[in-house]
């Protein structure tokens, strides 16, 4: 049997598997501090939980629309227009299986062969694979640590070409918790407007914003730029539901339908049940948020201390998502039983095996010195990992 040739040009996520690791070993009776999961150890709101046992008891479990019910597409544009000022109809919403779901809904949808997709790294593993599974080239924009990530306008120009398709920006970001300022927006909007290609604005962890900062999309920067640009975001990191599987889109009527063109061929809607939850959670959730993010900060600050007390781990204080992005450059070398451990992968394994500590490689993000831990655990689980950390690494050569 020969596969299609785009399955060669993919790996799984390693993320996932990762975390399916750690989960493995963890029904094995093994005790693991693990930092992996991208998603919020919170369980769901109770107004979302509320309002998907009410789907149910009233038998709110067949077919909808494709592209999500009204009434969810209306608490969306609802939130844009109080939170934003983005005005959107309803034609120009999507509703999808999560928001990775969204982003490969577009990927199909807006990119073919001869494409170029530009990427800042490091960058969320799934983004350059699905401009890859859509037959266009990912471009990495390179940007530097001490500039808190931030997109340098000079190189996003050099590397824009008449094949670039699109731009894909994350704020705040996943690994680094880089945040893209309004200033840094207008730029890279009117090279947008200048070059006319699409920006593809992952705002997923909108909400997860830290010592009095504040999140800025794209499409806010001017009317133009907003019919140049694609909002993608969902409720499970904001609301704690990764499980119930709800994102969404919104942006220019043509894309936004062939879109849903897409998906009625492949999922068709997505849960009758998980979309009356998202409605409960968007429009009675807003105390939930304050509260998770209020805890997020001090499990931030708790890991990014910890860790910048451990010798060969630098790691600066994340601004937004739940992200801690240690630079391990100063392990990277460094031998455990006079093998030595040269990439991230191969700390991250030691890390595991000796440790108990899982974290993810930075590679697979694009940055080959990093490791990502993720902050979302109880602050004793972080504590204690912290300390196993600390001893691992002491034991190195």
């Amino acid at each position: 049997m020969k596969l299609a040739t785009r399955t060669t040009r993919i790996t799984p996520s390693p993320t996932l598997q990762l975390s399916a690791t750690v989960k493995a070993l963890i029904a094995q009776g093994h005790q693991i501090s693990d930092f992996t999961a991208g998603e919020p150890s919170f369980d769901s709101p109770d107004a979302a939980k509320s309002a998907g046992i009410k789907a149910i008891q009233e038998g709110f479990t067949k077919y909808t629309a494709v592209t999500g019910i009204d009434d969810l597409k209306q608490a969306i544009i609802d939130k844009f227009t109080a939170e934003q000022g983005l005005s959107y109809t309803r034609s120009q919403i999507l509703v999808s299986c999560g928001a990775k779901h969204t982003l490969f809904n577009l990927a199909m949808a807006l990119f073919e062969s001869g494409d170029e997709v530009i990427i800042p790294a490091p960058y969320w593993v799934s983004y350059p694979e699905q401009v890859l599974v859509a037959d266009a080239k990912p471009i990495f924009l390179p940007s530097e640590e001490r500039s808190g990530y931030a997109i340098d306008l000079d190189k996003l120009k050099a590397a824009i070409t008449s094949r670039t398709k699109a731009l894909i920006l994350n704020s705040p970001c996943n690994p680094t918790g880089g945040i893209y300022h309004r200033e840094t927006l207008e730029g890279v909007a009117q090279l947008a407007l200048e070059h006319n290609f699409m920006v593809v604005s992952d705002e997923i962890y909108e909400k997860m914003i830290y010592d009095q900062q504040t999140h800025v999309s794209i499409a806010t920067v001017s009317p133009e730029m907003a019919k140049h640009t694609i909002v993608v975001n969902g409720v499970s990191k904001t609301y704690s539901m990764t499980g119930w599987r709800i994102g969404y889109a919104a942006g220019p009527e043509a894309l936004i339908k062939a879109m849903g063109d897409i998906q009625s061929q492949s999922t068709s809607n997505p849960t009758s049940i998980a979309q009356k939850a998202a409605i409960g959670a968007l429009r009675e959730g807003q105390d939930f948020i304050q509260m998770m993010v209020q805890e997020l900060d001090k499990r931030r600050t708790t890991i990014v201390d910890g860790l910048n007390r451990i010798e060969g781990i630098q790691c600066p204080m994340p601004a937004g998502a739940f992200y801690a992005f240690p630079n391990i450059q100063g392990l990277l070398g460094r031998r455990f039983q006079g093998t030595p451990l040269t990439t991230p992968f191969a700390v991250a394994d030691f890390l595991l095996k000796q440790a108990k500590v899982a974290c993810v490689p930075g590679e697979p993000f694009g940055a080959p010195t990093h490791l990502r831990f993720s902050y979302t655990p109880t602050i004793e689980v972080i504590q204690q990992g912290l300390k196993s950390l600390a001893e691992a690494i002491h034991s190195l050569e």
